[in-house]
């Protein structure tokens, strides 16, 4: 049995939707088995998956399992190993760094934002800051 490649990234829950699939896809993003794909790829049992991530970090997967219908989360990590090596002490640092550098993040504590902090995370949001 055989599937399409974004379907099959959708219900693994790689990606979260099918479109959000499709565009990493077409945007060069995912590898099978060493090759650029399209979104109609077949994909079955054995095959493995190169899927660039953000800040240039690899992912490896290895498919196990294929279905057209959607499953709860915890079985379709079932779907995959994912056989991502760890990233070494430089690459994570360089992580670390980053996420630091990232953008404000709102305390959970404080609740919904004030109209003022509405409009300053809109023209933060559209300066794409």
């Amino acid at each position: 049995m055989s599937v399409r490649l974004d379907i099959w990234l959708d219900v693994a829950c790689v990606f979260k939707t099918r479109s959000e699939a499709q565009r990493a896809i077409k945007g060069g993003k995912v590898d099978v088995n060493g090759e650029n794909a399209k979104p109609q790829k077949p994909l079955k049992v054995g095959d493995v998956l190169d899927i660039t991530r953000a800040l240039g970090r690899r992912q490896r997967l290895i498919v196990l399992g294929v279905t057209e219908n959607h499953i709860p989360k915890a079985e379709a990590r079932r779907l995959y190993e994912d056989a991502t090596p760890p990233p070494s002490p430089a690459e994570q640092q360089m992580l670390d760094l980053m996420k630091l550098a990232g953008p404000k993040r709102r305390h959970q504590d404080l609740g919904s934002p004030d109209r003022n902090e509405r409009r300053r995370l809109r023209r933060e949001k559209e300066s794409g800051i």
